[in-house]
C-alpha cells in the first residue's frame, strides 16, 4: 500500500516536503483563502505556497491568522498576507479583498475553506444553530465569490475552488446542519461554473472524508475506539490527512486541471461508500440541544 505524505497534528508547517512535483506550478500566483489560519486551510496555504504561489489568509481571529502567516512566510519564503474577516459579512469581505489588490495587485485563486459544524440530532437543533451553520458554509461561499468576481475575476478570470463534504450524498445522522449546507455550495459549484465559464472562471468542489489532525475531526468523532472502527469501514484503511487534502486543492487550482470545471473531487479514501451511519448515535443526543 502507497504511504500517504507526512502532516503534522496541529497547526504547524511540515518539518520536511518531498512532494515537489513542480516548483512553479503556482509561481507568482496569488490565492485568497478563507479559513486559512488553522486545519486543511492552513495546509493548502502551505502547499500552494510550497508551489510558488503567494496568499492571502483570513479567519476570524486576527492574532491567530497572524501567527499562521509568520509560520508559513518563514516555511516557504513567500509572501502571505494575514486579514480577519467574517464570511458572513459583506463589508469585511469587500474591505479584505481591496486590501488584497492593493498588496498584490491581483488574486488567481479562491478558497473558500471557512466553515462550521458540530454533532446534532435534527429534532434539537434549533433555528438559529441550522441558520448559522448555512450563513458561513454556504451564504459565506457566495459572498466571497460574488465580491472576487465583481472585483477581479470578472475582467481576468480565475479559480475558485469550494471545499465541502460527502455528508450530503446519502444523508448522516447528526449532519443535518452541515450536509445541506455543503450541498446547496455543491450545486453552487455547478451553477457558477455553467455562468461564470465564458469569463474563464473555473469552480469545482473539493470534498474531503474523515481527516486526521484537525480541530473538524476532533468535534465529530467520539472516542478513539470508535475512530479504529471506523477507519476498518474505509475502503483505504486509514484516515486522510491534510496534506493529501491540500495536493487535491492544488491540483485543482493548477494548470493541471485547466478543463475542469463544475466538478466535484471526493478525496476521502473510498469512505462516503462505506463508511457507517450510526443511528444509535441520536439516543446519545436524546437530551442534546444546539443553542447558537
Amino acid at each position: 500500500m502507497a504511504q500517504p505524505p507526512p502532516d503534522v497534528s496541529e497547526d504547524e508547517c511540515l518539518p520536511e516536503y518531498r512532494y515537489r512535483f513542480c516548483p512553479d506550478l503556482l509561481r507568482d500566483k496569488v490565492a485568497f483563502i478563507t479559513g486559512g489560519g488553522s486545519g486543511i486551510g492552513f495546509r493548502i496555504a502551505e502547499i500552494f505556497m510550497r508551489h510558488g504561489c503567494h496568499t492571502v489568509i483570513a479567519s476570524r481571529s486576527l492574532p491567530r491568522v497572524s501567527e499562521a502567516a509568520r509560520k508559513l512566510a518563514a516555511a516557504t519564503g513567500q509572501r502571505c498576507l494575514p486579514l480577519s474577516l467574517d464570511v458572513r459579512a459583506l463589508p469585511a469581505i469587500t474591505a479584505a479583498v481591496d486590501q488584497a489588490l492593493r498588496e498584490f495587485g491581483k488574486i488567481d485563486i479562491l478558497v473558500n475553506c471557512a466553515a462550521g459544524n458540530f454533532l446534532c440530532p435534527a429534532s434539537a437543533l434549533s433555528f438559529n444553530a441550522f441558520k448559522t451553520v448555512m450563513d458561513i458554509d454556504t451564504l459565506g461561499t457566495f459572498n466571497a465569490s460574488r465580491v472576487l468576481y465583481e472585483k477581479f475575476f470578472r475582467d481576468h478570470g480565475g479559480v475558485i475552488v469550494n471545499i465541502t463534504a460527502t455528508l450530503g450524498a446519502r444523508g448522516q445522522v447528526l449532519q443535518v446542519h452541515a450536509g445541506s449546507a455543503k450541498a446547496a455550495v455543491d450545486a453552487m459549484t455547478r451553477h457558477l461554473a455553467v455562468e461564470w465559464g465564458p469569463q474563464n472562471i473555473r469552480v469545482n468542489s473539493l470534498a474531503p472524508g474523515p481527516i486526521s489532525g484537525t480541530e473538524g475531526f476532533r468535534r465529530l468523532v467520539s472516542s478513539q475506539a470508535s475512530v479504529g472502527t471506523k477507519t476498518l469501514a474505509i475502503p483505504l484503511q486509514r484516515l486522510g490527512n491534510k496534506t493529501e487534502v491540500a495536493h487535491s486543492a492544488l491540483f485543482l487550482a493548477s494548470p493541471l486541471a485547466s478543463y475542469v470545471t463544475g466538478a466535484v473531487l471526493v478525496v476521502d479514501g473510498g469512505a462516503w461508500l462505506t463508511f457507517p451511519n450510526d443511528l444509535k448515535l441520536l439516543a446519545d443526543f436524546a437530551s442534546f440541544s444546539a443553542k447558537l
